[in-house]
């Protein structure tokens, strides 16, 4: 499982998350990632390909409620039987 490291705009705290999906949408690149738990639930969240450099790609929170509500049905088609979505 692809790993990718976001960095919180608010606290500056790096975090880890684990890639469980990606699409991409009106020609911008969108992944699902959680925090990588194997069992149980956890969190999940969209995230939105900003930018690009030669060496660096910059995500940001998908925080539109109409995007967040398209982007979750298109992921909850994706994922597999046992992933269950919940916008």
């Amino acid at each position: 499982m692809e790993k990718i490291k976001f960095v919180d705009p608010d606290t500056q705290e790096e975090i880890e998350f684990a890639v469980e999906e990606e699409t991409q949408l009106n020609g911008i690149r969108y992944l699902l990632v959680s925090e990588g738990q194997e069992s149980g639930d956890c969190e999940a969240y969209i995230l939105k390909e900003v930018s690009t450099d030669e060496e660096e790609i910059v995500y940001q929170m998908v925080e539109d409620d109409v995007e967040f509500s398209a982007l979750a049905k298109i992921f909850s088609e994706l994922t597999d039987d046992e992933t269950a979505l919940e916008y």
